[in-house]
């Protein structure tokens, strides 16, 4: 499979001021892979050191001096290590979360090595380390599942990834490719973009392992949840993950989890699977300006599900059940589209950015609104609403604009790409004016490109 941050990387080796670099996100998000993959297409030689596999090896590295510690790996490993033709990669260093510390000495005193740290729920260490974080001398890089277009270029369809980017809003859509993309985008919302997944959908084209590969790491990150134990109950761990998919599109209520928890056990649990990359907030926003996180209202937030195919899977939905894009608001009232274009939005910001996700609502009687995403533009906020057929009511979104004032809207469906001047009088009875760009899903990848 080729993924799109490759190249992110070929840069990051290339850069004179090169830090080590710390892959983070969810497990069997394909981190891993990508590092092995990437060192054999720079001809580095890859010395890679798992630490769950093996924490002894930590050993290896007492002591602040860079040079020593490679001389200690040579001698365990039986080989020689050239710093300017390896890549040293330490998997799974969550096991032994002082090596962070180390990483600064690799950065200030052998920078010709390149160094890539890498591990599943890193975010724990992050969060409660005890240790020195080496500030300033690290790089982070984020990884999530396989967007639309790397799921396009797993099936070999390079020509379609190639007219995505280079599609023009003056340019026609011919229905012909428009169809071909859907019917794909099809295939990714019930595949979805964890690379296990992909990989089987590809060589065998069988829905029944990809299901069965799904329900498995479901099973594994429930597995997962032993590794909490201390923290919170593990049963109230998977109550709070099986719903975050049914309450998709909507607020999440602690209450709806579980009746007999209080809230603040909810919110706990909430945070643990959000540290964990299985979950992901999307926080009201007041989208008065940028940036957007500055005006959270903290009691209102939405959540999406790590994965699109596994959301589909946990809510039992089956690939038969939809012969076209257009039919995806049968399902669950049309909220598994907003799951996956959440999950797109969080793969078209740069990857040494922390993916985040903002909404709107306006809860008065009489006048309550909702804005499924907000998205920050440059210096520009952009309202997106999401609608799984073609068409749709828009009555939230002239409520935005006429209170915002804002020049640009942009709605995400299953129809052709289209540009229309909207002129309406919202349901307060205002006069609003603004365009509103349409695209279909399988151009969210391209957003900022396309706004721009």
């Amino acid at each position: 499979m080729k993924r799109a941050l490759l190249d992110y990387l070929r840069d990051w080796l290339g850069s004179k001021e090169r830090k080590p670099l710390v892959v983070r996100g969810a497990r069997q998000v394909g981190k891993t892979w990508l590092v092995r993959h990437f060192a054999e297409a720079a001809g580095k030689q890859l010395i890679e050191l798992n630490f769950e596999k093996q924490p002894a090896l930590a050993s290896l590295f007492d002591g602040n001096d860079p040079k020593q510690i490679l001389l200690n790996l040579s001698a365990v490993l039986g080989q020689d290590i050239d710093p300017g033709q390896s890549l040293l990669f330490l998997d799974e260093i969550q096991a032994v979360p002082q090596l962070f510390s180390k990483l600064r000495w690799f950065y200030e005193d052998l920078s010709a090595l390149p160094v890539v740290a890498a591990g599943s729920l890193l975010e724990f260490v992050l969060a409660e380390h005890s240790f020195s974080m080496p500030v300033g001398r690290i790089s982070y890089l984020h990884l999530e599942p396989l967007s639309f277009e790397e799921f396009l270029l797993a099936q070999n369809k390079a020509s379609l990834y190639d007219y995505l980017q280079s599609y023009d809003l003056k340019v026609a859509m011919p229905l012909a490719i428009h169809e071909q993309l859907l019917a794909l985008f099809k295939e990714y919302i019930f595949v979805g973009g964890l690379p296990a997944a992909v990989n089987s959908w590809v060589l065998d084209r069988s829905l029944q392992k990809v299901s069965q590969i799904q329900q498995d790491l479901l099973a594994t990150y429930r597995d997962d949840f032993m590794k909490y134990r201390g923290r919170v109950p593990v049963e109230r761990l998977d109550e709070v993950m099986i719903a975050v998919p049914k309450m998709l599109g909507q607020k999440f209520v602690f209450s709806r989890v579980n009746s007999t928890l209080q809230a603040a056990g909810v919110r706990q649990i909430l945070d643990l699977l959000e540290k964990a990359r299985t979950c992901h907030r999307v926080w009201s926003s007041s989208s008065n300006g940028v940036p957007l996180a500055a005006e959270i209202k903290e009691k209102y937030f939405k959540a999406i599900f790590l994965d699109t195919g596994l959301c589909s899977t946990a809510l039992g939905l089956g690939f038969g059940q939809i012969n076209d894009c257009s039919e995806l608001t049968l399902i669950n009232n049309g909220a598994i589209a907003e799951q996956v274009v959440g999950q797109m939005l969080r793969t078209i910001e740069p990857p040494y950015k922390e993916p985040a996700l903002y909404c709107w609502h306006r809860d008065e009687v009489g006048s309550s609104a909702e804005i499924d995403y907000v998205l920050q533009h440059g210096s520009r906020v952009i309202p997106i609403e999401v609608k799984a057929g073609a068409t749709g009511s828009l009555k939230s979104l002239h409520l935005f604009m006429g209170l915002k004032q804002l020049p640009l809207a942009l709605r995400i469906n299953s129809g052709l790409p289209s540009t229309v001047n909207v002129d309406v009088k919202n349901n307060t009875g205002a006069s609003v004016q603004y365009q509103l760009i349409s695209i279909p899903f399988y151009l969210t990848g391209q957003l900022h490109r396309l706004l721009g």
